[in-house]
């Protein structure tokens, strides 16, 4: 999927992978400490994309890249392993139905931070988009 709007096609998995990831998290969270739980939750993505770039054939020698790469990939692991922490320990203690969509508040502040660091112009409808999705967070996370 290299058209135009083949990355819908990859986000749109993504979204549902990650709402399998909430469901199956939740579920499996049930009396066990959600950092050790996130751990393992990792070691499994480790192995099985470790297989999955192997087996396709797109392994190289990561000490290649640039000392950049380096220093912003690991800057995105530890905010990953951050955000991984926390939306454990959110689930454990909260209804997954509402842990989720505040979770995907991070779409808010992705368009936030790319406007301001990377220099990106989102239009108006792309704007007021987004500003629907913080509402409707506030609404599913605010009791009335």
């Amino acid at each position: 999927m290299t058209t135009q709007y083949g990355w819908f096609f990859w986000a749109a998995l993504s979204a549902g992978f990650a709402a399998l990831t909430a469901i199956f998290a939740k579920i499996g969270i049930k009396g066990v400490d959600s950092d050790l739980a996130t751990l393992v939750r990792t070691v499994i993505i480790t192995f099985v994309l470790s297989g999955f770039i192997w087996f396709t054939g797109r392994w190289s020698n990561p000490f290649s890249m640039s000392y950049k790469t380096w220093t912003f990939l690991g800057l995105s692991a530890l905010a990953t392993g951050a955000s991984w922490i926390c939306y454990f320990r959110a689930l454990q203690i909260g209804e997954a139905s509402k842990v989720a969509p505040v979770d995907k508040f991070s779409l808010v502040l992705v368009v936030i931070f790319a406007f301001v660091f990377l220099g990106e112009r989102p239009s108006l409808q792309e704007w007021v988009g987004i500003s629907l999705v913080a509402i409707g967070v506030l609404v599913l996370a605010i009791k009335w």
